[in-house]
């Protein structure tokens, strides 16, 4: 990618304020001024992809066009190989509740899908990050991540968020929900597309 971000302003396509800290803290030593679509008051655009990658697009976009300011969106979520790569885009879908989010209810329902699927441990899986870096004149450059690991019951740790209790990582046995935060920053799906964003549009 020929395309540089320089230092000045970001608007992170999100309104989690936990994904927020994270991707500020990865861009901080680089000069870039990290603020949420929240922050600028902006809705969330309806997600209608297929892929990560579709709505991550979607997202960057999005912020780009009412902001002016370049826009970086992550789409990210679990694949499990005993579900046929469920739940997918659908991650953040199946916490969805009336009132909310419920991520504790969400990892019950993947443990009672593998349950029901009859696959024997271990539950390989993998997170899986897509970044789209986007421009108001309609420019955009994509960076995927990977972290593979494993599905395991119960949950463990209560760090970190969304699956993350029920997730090893590769080489690990630890739960993300058990790691220091910084530390699994650092090992990520998330840690991984970053990589190749530094390398293609910041070093």
């Amino acid at each position: 990618m020929s395309r540089r971000l320089s230092e000045g302003q970001l608007v992170l396509a999100t309104h989690n304020r936990g994904k927020l800290e994270e991707i500020a803290a990865l861009l901080a030593p680089y000069g870039i001024e990290t603020r949420s679509a929240a922050d600028h008051g902006l809705p969330e655009p309806e997600e209608t992809g297929t892929r990560f990658v579709e709505n991550a697009r979607i997202k960057a976009h999005a912020a780009a066009k009412a902001t002016g300011l370049p826009a970086l969106a992550d789409d990210s979520g679990i694949e499990i190989d005993a579900l046929d790569g469920a739940p997918g885009v659908y991650t953040a879908d199946w916490a969805e509740t009336p009132s909310g989010r419920d991520f504790a209810m969400a990892m019950r329902r993947t443990h009672d899908a593998l349950k029901a699927s009859g696959a024997a441990e271990p539950w390989t899986a993998r997170f899986c990050c897509t970044l789209v870096l986007a421009w108001p004149d309609g420019e955009d450059a994509v960076f995927p991540g990977v972290m593979p690991g494993r599905v395991v019951w119960p949950p463990r740790g209560d760090e970190g968020h969304g699956y993350d209790p029920i997730f090893v990582p590769e080489g690990h046995e630890e739960t993300f929900g058990e790691m220091d935060r910084w530390a699994k920053n650092r090992i990520s799906h998330r840690a991984d597309a970053f990589a190749k964003l530094i390398a293609g549009a910041l070093d």
